[in-house]
C-alpha cells in the first residue's frame, strides 16, 4: 500500500509547481532533441550543397527514370516482376519480424506447445504463398 503522506500535496502552490516543472522538463528534453535533429539535417544538406560540384550539362538536365532515357513515346511498358519481387520481399521481411516475438514467448514456461503449433500454422500459410508464387513462375528471372 502506498503512503499518501509521502506524496507532494498538489493543491499547495509549492507541490503543483514541482509537478509542473517536472512535467515541462520532460517535454523540453524532447523539444531539444527535435531541434538538434532538425539542425543536424539542415547542416548536412547545407554542407552537401556547398561541397558538391556543380557542372550542368545537357545530359544531366534530362529527365531520368529507372535507368531508361526518355526517348520515344511517353508511354512504355513496365516490368511487373520488379513489383512482385518487392512485394514478396516485404511479405517475408514482415513475417520474419513476427518470428522474433514468437521466439521470446516460446521460451516462456507454459507456452511451448501452443506457440509451436501456432507458428507452424503461420509458416504453413507462408509456404503455401511461396509455393503458389513458384508454381505461377513469378520467381523466375527471365
Amino acid at each position: 500500500m502506498t503512503d499518501l503522506t509521502a506524496l507532494p500535496d498538489v493543491t499547495s502552490p509549492s507541490g503543483s509547481a514541482v509537478l509542473a516543472s517536472d512535467y515541462f522538463h520532460s517535454y523540453s528534453v524532447v523539444g531539444l532533441i527535435a531541434v538538434i535533429g532538425v539542425l543536424f539535417v539542415a547542416v548536412a544538406f547545407g554542407a552537401g550543397r556547398l561541397l558538391r560540384p556543380v557542372v550542368p550539362t545537357p545530359e544531366k538536365l534530362l529527365t531520368y527514370e529507372c535507368g531508361v532515357d526518355p526517348v520515344g513515346e511517353g508511354w512504355a511498358h513496365t516490368q511487373v516482376r520488379y513489383y512482385v519481387y518487392a512485394f514478396l520481399y516485404v511479405i517475408f521481411a514482415v513475417d520474419s519480424i513476427f518470428l522474433f516475438p514468437w521466439a521470446t514467448v516460446f521460451a516462456a514456461p507454459g507456452y511451448g506447445a501452443t506457440t509451436l503449433v501456432e507458428m507452424f500454422i503461420f509458416l504453413g500459410f507462408l509456404a503455401v504463398g511461396l509455393l503458389y508464387a513458384w508454381k505461377k513462375g513469378v520467381l523466375e528471372w527471365t
